[in-house]
């Protein structure tokens, strides 16, 4: 792959754009798991991504962005089959069969991946202690975090579906890989279009994946569109505006501005929303254990983040960097 430069960006809306990955994404859990309760899975990514991909594009049109450009499909396509298919697809599908507690552990292996899939950057990566420190006590942070959920074993989410069970954790891991091979694709690879005119195609072509994956499966024999619940359509809902369409936006969009690694973060602090927002609203509580999870997380977060702080700082003080380090 090749090592594009970051793009400048305003330190504000780098802020405001994590700030929407870690709060909205930690909170999509939930609204996953509800709408698989009524609603197949690859259903629901269809409904999901095709009409937040058919949004956005109507949006960039009406801004009178060059939405139909020829160049966009091909990295479009790669990179949101990897991501919202082989990444988000198999999260919605394994949410049927164990719980989103064990997901969010099972996925918080994706920084690592990060690190391991960006070829272009491990002479900065596996030079820099804090970041390889951080992404190791970012992963035992959240196992601390579900450690008491998790000590009954895995458990299945369905009543008589071990077997299913068994399988979804053996794919999540998969999906955790899918999902770093497409962020690094998008980040490298993605077309010299607007940030917003990516994201919906990216969408777009993945909901049209979803579709035949959903006709093949025989999800629509017994399937009906009137006996859904409204809290499902509801879910749906919050997944297309503020997962996809808000969250997904921000998050390719610092995929070009910030470091890999840095933006992968999210994988660790979206397990600690999912829980803080069960406290503040489902009257759930913190144990202690949970407590110190939520501390080694934030910890680990800071970490990976000194270690881009430093660099930024001695190119700033004009410091030279050694020539095999790269850049970010």
């Amino acid at each position: 792959m090749s090592q594009p430069t970051n793009r400048p960006a305003s330190a504000m809306l780098v802020v405001v754009a994590f700030a929407t990955v870690y709060i909205v994404w930690g909170s999509t859990y939930f609204f996953i798991r509800l709408s698989v309760l009524h609603i197949p899975p690859m259903l629901v990514g269809m409904l999901r991504y095709l009409v937040a991909g058919i949004l956005m594009l109507s949006w960039c049109l009406i801004r009178r962005k060059p939405v139909f450009t020829k160049a966009v499909l091909g990295p479009a396509f790669v990179s949101g089959f990897l991501l919202l298919c082989g990444g988000n697809g198999i999260l919605i599908w394994a949410e049927q069969y164990i719980p989103s507690s064990l997901a969010a552990v099972l996925l918080a292996s994706g920084p690592l991946w990060f690190v391991l899939l960006d070829r272009g950057q491990w002479a900065v990566n596996f030079r820099s202690r804090s970041t390889l420190v951080g992404l190791a006590i970012g992963f035992v942070g959240v196992l601390l975090l579900f450690a008491e959920r998790l000590r009954g074993g895995t458990g299945a989410g369905v009543e008589g579906a071990n077997g299913q069970a068994t399988l979804a954790l053996v794919i999540l891991i998969v999906g955790s890989i899918s999902w770093a091979a497409g962020s690094l694709y998008s980040k490298y690879r993605s077309a010299p279009v607007s940030n917003a005119v990516n994201a919906g195609w990216q969408m777009l072509l993945a909901g049209l994946v979803f579709l035949p994956a959903s006709l093949v499966s025989g999800e629509w024999a017994d399937f009906h569109f009137r006996e859904v619940p409204l809290s499902s359509w509801m879910a749906i809902a919050y997944l297309v505006t503020m997962g996809s369409l808000a969250g997904y936006s921000a998050f390719v969009w610092l995929l070009q501005v910030r470091p890999a690694t840095q933006v992968s973060t999210h994988a660790y602090v979206n397990p600690v929303v999912a829980v803080l927002l069960g406290v503040f609203f489902a009257g759930e509580s913190m144990t202690a254990m949970q407590l110190l999870g939520l501390a080694v997380i934030l910890t680990s977060v800071l970490l990976i983040n000194l270690a881009k702080y430093r660099k930024r700082v001695k190119e700033r003080v004009g410091m030279p960097e050694p020539a095999e380090a790269g850049t970010e």
